[in-house]
């Protein structure tokens, strides 16, 4: 009982399919919600629903940092959940969940009062009900034990939902699999449950899938000897043409571990999306871990199992094929989604969510922030990092997002990749800058020793194109400079007589004009040196009240220091530290803009836990604020982010 199963829509396809009332429209699947009870922390909270997503059904994210998604208290009657099992419904349209009301913590083992049914429209918002078997059908049920590991899977030849689960009574041994129709609202039963198929020796953990015009039932079975002592259990299966039976049950153990002293059971069946292979899942409850075999037909399956990557324990879980605007709802209420679901892909696609403090994004490791502010607009363009883990900056495509109010952003496709720049022989997609001149937008980026390039759009979101078919700057430009990564995190300025500039560089910093069409240097490349300049990297350069500002990163761990000078090429004035090193990296990058009359300091720390650091950072925002004589307030880094 300590496992439960699944079904996904795929079932509902081809059983559908079979009974003749099949849509046209194949639903379009791009990853997988997994619904399971922990095995792993506090013992009060390990009964209890939790979800966690994978695009590949393999490698697993839990979400809402592996806490409960509904506490059990609200939906259960004794305080517990077990065996959360999933379906999407047949009409796509809804989601089902059942699961068995009971917790053992509290209350042991030795019996429970029944399951818990379960209905939402977006998965994300559930109505339940408590079906307690002893109390509704005293007259079957006055002696029931355990009603274990409830199923749901649609009857298309009744077009109803069924629900079946273990009964086993307190003057009885033997475990048998009972079923009911649920009601239309899918809060009780139309009648009292009857005997589904009972296994020779007893059996839990049931699911039900339908392939090729036979319905499977996998279950924990086991082997007696003559005097009823089990000699050997595991996973086995019936088969039947009807769902409700007869059921031919099929003796052979279908797991790896039948014949060893390892035990498995809740035994959980899905196919992969745009695939024949399907998954048999189950959980080696005794060893703490979670492993499976492939099939195609549903009877010979691989011998060697395989494992999960994940972030959590699973007990008794369920898997559902979802979609990629599912999986951002998913995030949007409990974070945790992998990136691959959330990043936009078509032209079109995009990717809604609420900034909730900072990290300013949590679904993506981002770096080097800029932004531009476009009339009522505000641009955010990031490098994008690796996830955690890496041993160096890693980098290979940039971000783009959007924002009119500082809380609600929205992302698009990837707007440009470092396989853009064929010249660009590094394969590093390093810091950049956009600027906007005659309707069009330039995205000067960095390609560590391979130099500067520019790439341009008619649109701020992209996407772009090389605009040069080389580099604009590259390390001879850089000639005080005597180190490969010279020529590295452009950004560029447009004063307010329309003449652009760019500066760059790491430990010198160099400056030059830019011609009209801002893809040529204008004149000669100028270097900037003044007392108290400890230059490393990151030049920004901004404007207000007519004074020029240049930022920086300095030292290293770097902290962000600032001068101030009456001309754009100086001679600048040393004003001090601006931002200290931001935690759990050793770079700082920063973007400073105006937007709706506030300055805003943008800028990366390693602040995603357990997996940020120095080369997969986090872009963070926090306000910023001048002092009277318009100094620059020292940034107050916070979790808070912009309120």
């Amino acid at each position: 009982m300590k496992i439960s199963t699944i079904i996904t829509f795929f079932f509902f396809l081809a059983s559908i399919t079979a009974f003749g009332q099949a849509s046209s429209v194949k639903p379009q699947f791009d990853g997988y919600l997994f619904a399971y009870f922990e095995g792993s922390g506090s013992k009060e909270l390990q009964e209890q629903l939790r979800f966690a997503v994978s695009q590949d059904a393999i490698n697993w994210k839990t979400l809402n940092n592996n806490q409960p998604i509904i506490p059990s208290s609200d939906i259960s009657q004794t305080g517990g959940i077990r065996d959360p099992h999933l379906l999407r419904g047949a009409d796509g349209k809804a989601f089902y969940m059942v699961a068995t009301d009971m917790f053992t913590i509290k209350d042991g083992w030795e019996s429970n009062p029944g399951i818990i049914l379960m209905k939402s429209d977006d998965l994300l918002d559930w109505k339940h009900s408590i079906i307690d078997l002893e109390k509704l059908y005293p007259k079957k049920f006055k002696n029931v034990k355990w009603v274990w590991a409830p199923q749901a899977i649609y009857d298309p030849s009744a077009k109803k939902y069924m629900v079946y689960f273990t009964i086993r009574y307190h003057n009885d041994a033997k475990l048998d699999f009972y079923a009911a129709y649920a009601n239309e609202d899918f809060s009780g039963f139309e009648q009292e449950p009857k005997l589904l198929f009972s296994p020779k020796y007893g059996g839990i953990d049931g699911d039900i899938v339908y392939k090729d015009g036979l319905f499977h039932l996998f279950f924990k079975g086991n082997t007696k000897d003559a005097n009823g002592k089990e000699f050997k259990n595991g996973i086995r299966q019936a088969t039947s043409k009807s769902l409700q039976g007869p059921w031919e049950e099929d003796f052979t153990y279908l797991d790896a571990y039948a014949d060893t002293t390892v035990v498995v059971e809740g035994s959980s069946i899905f196919r992969l999306n745009d695939s024949d292979d399907y998954i048999l899942m189950y959980d080696l409850y005794a060893n703490g871990r979670y492993e499976f075999q492939r099939s195609t037909d549903l009877f010979n399956f691989t011998q060697k199992p395989e494992s999960f990557k994940k972030d959590f324990h699973p007990r008794h879980g369920s898997v559902i094929s979802i979609s990629r605007q599912e999986a951002q709802r998913l995030q949007q209420k409990w974070g945790g989604v992998p990136t691959a679901l959330l990043q936009p892909i078509e032209g079109g696609e995009r990717f809604h969510f609420t900034a909730k403090g900072n990290p300013l994004l949590t679904h993506h490791y981002t770096a080097d922030p800029a932004a531009l502010v476009h009339a009522d607009t505000l641009w955010l363009f990031t490098g994008h990092d690796f996830a955690g883990g890496q041993k160096g900056y890693k980098m290979k495509d940039w971000l783009v997002f959007s924002t009119t109010d500082m809380k609600n952003w929205t992302e698009y496709p990837v707007p440009m990749k470092i396989t853009d720049f064929s010249w660009a022989k590094s394969g590093d997609a390093y810091a950049g800058h956009v600027a906007e001149r005659d309707g069009k937008y330039y995205w000067y980026i960095s390609t560590n020793w391979s130099g500067i390039g520019v790439g341009v759009s008619d649109r701020p979101e992209g996407p772009y194109r090389d605009a040069l078919g080389k580099p604009l700057l590259t390390n001879a430009d850089c000639f005080d400079s005597k180190h490969s990564w010279a020529c590295i995190d452009p950004a560029i300025f447009i004063d307010d007589d329309g003449q652009a500039w760019i500066f760059w560089g790491n430990r010198e910093c160099y400056y030059a004009k830019l011609k009209d069409n801002m893809i040529e240097i204008d004149g000669d490349i100028k270097r900037i040196d003044f007392e108290g300049f400890r230059f490393t990297e990151a030049p920004w350069i901004h404007k207000h009240n007519g004074k020029y500002y240049l930022s920086y990163a300095t030292e290293f761990p770097e902290k962000i220091a600032y001068a101030m000078a009456d001309t754009i090429d100086g001679p600048y004035e040393y004003k001090g530290i601006l931002n200290e090193i931001a935690g759990n990296s050793n770079t700082n990058h920063q973007a400073i803009v105006e937007f709706k009359n506030q300055w805003y300091f943008i800028y990366h720390n390693g602040g995603i836990n357990p997996d940020g650091g120095s080369y997969s950072r986090s872009v963070c925002m926090d306000p910023m604020f001048y002092n009277p004589d318009g100094t620059i307030k020292r940034i107050v880094m916070t979790t808070e982010g912009v309120q």
